[in-house]
C-alpha cells in the first residue's frame, strides 16, 4: 500500500475492484464503512456481488480478465473530459516527457516484439534527451511525443461503447462509474483505489496493477490523504513475507537478486542496479551492510564483501517453472514451508506428478496436509510407484512464538508468545535456525571453494528455549548496527534508520527498508547495544474515528520506511509546498520553521525547501536536469515523478488482452493473448476452447476459510460453518442447465474436473456484450482430501500459465463446462 487501513476513511471515493474486502478483511473494512458515513461514494468492480457490493453505493459488474478494458476507458474518460488534476500532473509525473521517435505502437504489438522468444527489446521505450542527457519535456503537453498525448492516444480506441462490450458493463452504469470516480480529481478531494488476488491472478495483472496507478496519478491521488494504490493483502504477514525476499528474484529490502548473466561481479551488480539519482543512488550502502550481515568479518573490501558467495540466479525460480523443472525431473528435493501447492497451485494434477519425481520433500506445517500426504493409497496415489521420500517437521502456531506481522498499510505490529508449543513442534525460525547450524557443521572442514560461502556465514546467535535463537539479536540484524571492532551482534551499536548505512563495510543491516524499527532505550539511552522495539508501540491518535483527526498515529506499531504512513507525501502539497485544499491538508512547507509539517513524516529531507533547484547536466555523467529538486515528490525514480508511462514485459502503457482462455477475440485489436505471457510446456496440449467450454469461471476465497484450508479445515466448528465445496451460477445459467440449488453438479476444465454442490443465486448473472450473452461462474478453492472438512481440488481447473512480469497463475478468468450429475433430493435421501 501507498498509504494504510486507516487512511482509508479520508477518501471521498473508494473503488474497491478485484478485491472483497467485507468478507477477506472484514476488519481493515471497517474504515471504508467509515468513509461511507463521511459521505464518500463506495463503487465495487466485480464479476459477482458480493456482501462489498451490498454495501457499495455503486455495483458494476464486469466479466474476469477485462480490467484493462475496463481503466483504460476510465484514463480515456478522465482526459476527454478534462477531469485530470492538471497541476499535480504537469509538475509530479512523466506526461510532459518526451518520448523516444522510435517508439510506436501498432495492432497490439509495441515496438521491438520477438515472436519467437515472446519478450520485447525496450530499447525504444525511452526518453528523449538533449547532449548532456537532460531529459526533454514539454510542459505545455502538447507536443505529439509527450508521454501525454501518447498515452491520449493509445486509450482513444477505449471508448464507453467498446468497454461495454468487452466487459459486459452496460455503458450508461460506466459512465456513472467514471464520472463518479473522475470526481476525485478536484484538489480538495481524493479517491482511493483497494485491490488483491482479483486483480494479481491474471497474465496481464501486473499491467492492470499499473493502469490503477496511472488513474490515481492522472487524478493526483498519490501521496495524499484518502488516496493510493492499496494493496490488500491475503494474510497477515504476506506484506512482511514480500519485504524479507520470499519473492525468488529479490533480496530482502526489494534489492535485485544477481544474475549469473549480468551480475558477475560486485562491481558489474552496482553499474547495473544503482542509478545516477533517486533514492536508489545509495543501493552499494545498503546491498554492503546486508552482506555484512550475512557474511560478518568474513566480508571484507579486498574480497568484494562476499559478493561472490552470493548465489546468482540464472533462470526464472518462480512456482510455475520451478514445477516444471520438477515435474521434468531436473529437482531432486523441496523444502515446502508454509505452503500446500497441491491444493493451492494451478494445474494442481501436474503439481502432485511433479512431487512423486523428486527424491525427497520435507513439509513443515500445522497438519499433514494434501501436499504431505500425496503419495497415500487412501488419496488415490499408489505408494509403490512414488520413491519420494517424505519427511514431515510439525510447525509451531502463530500463537506459539514472538515475532512481528507486517499488515497491509506496511505497519510493523510485534506479538508475544501466547503458549509454548506443543509436543515436538517448533517455530520456524527454530527449525531454519537449526538447519543453518547442522549445513555449517556438515561444511566446516571441508576445502571445496564453491562452500566457502556457508562456511563463513555468521550464524554466532545465542540459542534460548525451544531451539530458537535470541530472537532480540535477529531483530537488532535486520534493523542494522555499527560494527565497532570484531563483527560481533551482541556488542555492535544499533544505527539510527537507513540514512546511516554505510558502503564502506562498517555496517550490517538485513533489510534495509526495516531500519528504524528499533530506538534507544529510554531506560539505558546510552548503551546502544540494546533497545527498545517500537513495533511494541500501542499509542494511537486519539478520537482515532473522529472526522477532524487525519489518523496517521504514528505512536501506533512502526510503519516502514522510517515510520512514515503515506508514501510520496511530497504530493500532498503543491509544487510552492502549500496543501492543494483546506479539506485535504496533510503536508506543508513551513517556511519561518524552514521545514515541511504536517501529520506524517516528510518522505524526502525534512528541510528540503520547495524551491530546491535540481541539478542540471553540464557534461557527460553528471547528474540529470530537474532530478530531486524541491518539487520531485516520487524519490525512487531517477526522474523523480511518477509513471505514466513505464515499462513492463509487455509494454510501457497497459494494453487489454483476452486471458488465455476466453469467449470472444479482443476487440480492441487482432493480439487475443498476452504476447509476453508465460505458458508452461506442461499446458500446451490443454488449452480450452469456447467450443467445448463456453462458461467464464473465477476461484474466490469465503470468510470462514483460509486459503488452502489447512488451518480451518482442520478445526470442525470452522468446517462446520462452511462443510462442503460448492459454485455459484445465475439463474438463467442453472435453468439453461436443468440445475437447482444443492444439486451435485461437475465442473470440468481442459485440465480437469471436479464435483461441488451447485448454488444459484442472483449474485452471478449473464454478460451481454455486443450480440452475445456470456455466462461467468464462480467456485471458492479452499478444500482438498485432508482434514474434517474434505472436497474436490478446484486447482485441478485452472492453467499453469503466468503474467508476463510476475508469472503468477491465471485462477480468476479461464474457461469451463458445468453439467449435473445427481439432484439435491439424490443426494440428501444417500445422506440419510
Amino acid at each position: 500500500m501507498t498509504n494504510h487501513w486507516t487512511d482509508m476513511k479520508n477518501a471521498d471515493v473508494v473503488m474497491i475492484c478485484g478485491c472483497n474486502p467485507a468478507e477477506q478483511h472484514p476488519c481493515g473494512f471497517k474504515w471504508v464503512v467509515k468513509a461511507k458515513e463521511r459521505g464518500a461514494t463506495i463503487i465495487s468492480v466485480d464479476p459477482r456481488f458480493t456482501r462489498t457490493s451490498a454495501v457499495a453505493d455503486i455495483y458494476a459488474p464486469l466479466r474476469s480478465g477485462t480490467d484493462i478494458a475496463f481503466t483504460g476507458g476510465l484514463i480515456n474518460y478522465i482526459i476527454e473530459n478534462e477531469r485530470y488534476h492538471h497541476e499535480y500532473v504537469v509538475n509530479y509525473t512523466n506526461a510532459a516527457t518526451l518520448i523516444n521517435e522510435a517508439y510506436d505502437f501498432d495492432d497490439g504489438y509495441f515496438t521491438g516484439y520477438d515472436q519467437d522468444g515472446r519478450r520485447y527489446d525496450r530499447s525504444t521505450w525511452t526518453y528523449q534527451t538533449d547532449e548532456f542527457g537532460n531529459i526533454m519535456e514539454d510542459r505545455t503537453l502538447q507536443d505529439p511525443r509527450t508521454v501525454f498525448q501518447l498515452m491520449r492516444q493509445h486509450y482513444s480506441r477505449y471508448t464507453p461503447e467498446v468497454v461495454s462490450e468487452i466487459t459486459g458493463m452496460p455503458v450508461d452504469l460506466f459512465l456513472r462509474v467514471a464520472d463518479a470516480y473522475s470526481s476525485s480529481g478536484a484538489p480538495d478531494r481524493t479517491g482511493t483505489w483497494l485491490y488483491a488476488i482479483g486483480t494479481t491472478q491474471h497474465t496481464i495483472g501486473t499491467q492492470m496493477i499499473r493502469s490503477y496507478a496511472m488513474i490515481q496519478l492522472l487524478l493526483g491521488n498519490i501521496g495524499r490523504p484518502g488516496g493510493g494504490v492499496n494493496a490488500l493483502r491475503g494474510h497477515a504477514n504476506v506484506q512482511g513475507a514480500t519485504d524479507m525476499a520470499v519473492l525468488y528474484h529479490i533480496l530482502p529490502g526489494y534489492l535485485a537478486q544477481p544474475l549469473q548473466s549480468t551480475h558477475p561481479t560486485l562491481a558489474d551488480y552496482l553499474a547495473v542496479e544503482t542509478p545516477k539519482t533517486g533514492w536508489w543512488a545509495n543501493k552499494p550502502k545498503y546491498v554492503i551492510s546486508l552482506l555484512k550481515a550475512w557474511y560478518g568479518d568474513k566480508a571484507t573490501a579486498d574480497n568484494d564483501f562476499g559478493y561472490d558467495w552470493l548465489p546468482k540466479r540464472a533462470k526464472d525460480y518462480s512456482h510455475l517453472p520451478m514445477f516444471e523443472d520438477m515435474h521434468q525431473g531436473l529437482i531432486d528435493g523441496f523444502v515446502c514451508l508454509g505452503q500446500n501447492p497441491v491444493v493451492g497451485g494451478p494445474n494442481a494434477r501436474i503439481e502432485r506428478e511433479a512431487l512423486a519425481r523428486l527424491r525427497w520433500m520435507v513439509v513443515v506445517d500445522h497438519w499433514e496436509h494434501e501436499t504431505a500426504a500425496f503419495w497415500k493409497s487412501e488419496n488415490g496415489a499408489n505408494p509403490a510407484d512414488i520413491d519420494t521420500e517424505v519427511f514431515f517437521l510439525p510447525a509451531a502456531s502463530n500463537w506459539e512464538k514472538a515475532g512481528s506481522f507486517a499488515n497491509s498499510g506496511r505497519w510493523l505490529q510485534w506479538k508475544e508468545k501466547a503458549a509454548d508449543p506443543l509436543g515436538d513442534s517448533h517455530s520456524d525460525l527454530a527449525y531454519v535456525f537449526q538447519l543453518g547450524k547442522r549445513i555449517k557443521e556438515h561444511y566446516a572442514d571441508g576445502d571445496n571453494p564453491r562452500d566457502d560461502g556457508i562456511r563463513a556465514l555468521y550464524w554466532d546467535y545465542d540459542e534460548v528455549e525451544h531451539l530458537e535463537p535470541d530472537i532480540r539479536q535477529v531483530i537488532k540484524e535486520v534493523h542494522g548496527f555499527t560494527i565497532n571492532g570484531e563483527f560481533d551482534i551482541r556488542t555492535g551499536t544499533i544505527v539510527n534508520n537507513f540514512t546511516a548505512l554505510a558502503a564502506d563495510g562498517t555496517t550490517a543491516c538485513g533489510n534495509w527498508i526495516y531500519s528504524g524499527m528499533l530506538e534507544p532505550d529510554p531506560d539505558n539511552p546510552d548503551d546502544l547495544t540494546v533497545f527498545h522495539n517500537k513495533m511494541e508501540n500501542r499509542t494511537p491518535d486519539e478520537n482515532l474515528e473522529s472526522d477532524d483527526v487525519i489518523g496517521a498515529s504514528l505512536g501506533y506499531a512502526w510503519s516502514w520506511p522510517v515510520n512514515r504512513r503515506i508514501l510520496y507525501n511530497r504530493a500532498s502539497a503543491n509544487p510552492e509546498g502549500r496543501p492543494w485544499g483546506p479539506r485535504k491538508a496533510y503536508m506543508r512547507w513551513d517556511a519561518g520553521e524552514g521545514m515541511w509539517v504536517g501529520p506524517d513524516i516528510p518522505d524526502f529531507g525534512a528541510t528540503k525547501a520547495p524551491d530546491t533547484p535540481g541539478v542540471a547536466m553540464q557534461d557527460e555523467g553528471s547528474a540529470a536536469l530537474g532530478f530531486h529538486s524541491g518539487t520531485d515528490p516520487f524519490i525512487m525514480h531517477p526522474d523523480g515523478r511518477g509513471h505514466l508511462f513505464g515499462a513492463l514485459n509487455e509494454g510501457p502503457f497497459p494494453e487489454h488482452y483476452e486471458p488465455l482462455e476466453a469467449p470472444i477475440n479482443n476487440l480492441v485489436s487482432s493480439v487475443d493473448f498476452n504476447p509476453a505471457a508465460v505458458i508452461m510446456p506442461s499446458l500446451e496440449d490443454s488449452i480450452g476452447s469456447i467450443d467445448k467450454y463456453p462458461i467464464v469461471i473465477s476461484t474466490y476465497r469465503l470468510t470462514e476459510h483460509h486459503l488452502t484450508g489447512v488451518m480451518t479445515r482442520n478445526l470442525p466448528w470452522l468446517a462446520a460453518l462452511m462443510p462442503e465445496l460448492f459454485v455459484e451460477i445465475s439463474p438463467e445459467l442453472a435453468e439453461e442447465k436443468g440445475i437447482e440449488t444443492g444439486d451435485v453438479v461437475e465442473v470440468s476444465s481442459a485440465r480437469g474436473k471436479v464435483n461441488a454442490r451447485a448454488l444459484v443465486t442472483q449474485r452471478f448473472r449473464p454478460f451481454r456484450m455486443g450480440n452475445r450473452t456470456v455466462h461467468q461462474v464462480g467456485i471458492p478453492w479452499h478444500w482438498g482430501f485432508q482434514g474434517v472438512a474434505t472436497g474436490d481440488i478446484v486447482n485441478l481447473l485452472t492453467p499453469n500459465v503466468g503474467d508476463a512480469n510476475t508469472t503468477i497463475q491465471e485462477s480468476k478468468a479461464f474457461l469451463c463446462d458445468i453439467a449435473k450429475v445427481a439432484d439435491a433430493a439424490e443426494v440428501a435421501a444417500q445422506e440419510v
